[in-house]
């Protein structure tokens, strides 16, 4: 069990794809993520495991949820700075995000 403190420390944000693309060199199937999270935050990398419910062409555009405030992490020759949040379902990765537009880097609270 943890505390309602241990959880206030994960920062979990709104970002939205801008770009996407195969990770050749991930040992399973990957896309590389550019996440702009707005202003404050920036533009973020993150490898995704999503390739089994998602094309690329329709992440483009698309608002999830990630955890910022993870160290970066190494993963072949590509450095995932942020964890974009899924669920893990028969079919596959089914990412996390609002069910209606809402503004980059808004925090989940």
């Amino acid at each position: 069990m943890i505390t309602f403190d241990d959880f206030a420390k994960i920062d979990i944000r709104v970002g939205e794809i801008v770009k996407a693309e195969v990770f050749e060199k991930a040992r399973r199937p990957a896309y590389k993520l550019l996440v702009d999270f707005g202003d404050e935050i920036g533009v973020k990398k993150s490898s995704a495991q999503v390739t089994d419910l998602y094309k690329i062409d329709e992440l483009i555009g698309k608002q999830v949820l990630a955890v910022i405030n993870f160290p970066p992490r190494q993963i072949a020759d590509f450095m995932s700075e942020v964890l974009v949040l899924g669920t893990y379902s028969k079919d596959g990765v089914v990412l996390i995000q609002p069910d209606r537009a809402v503004e980059r880097g808004d925090k989940l609270g």
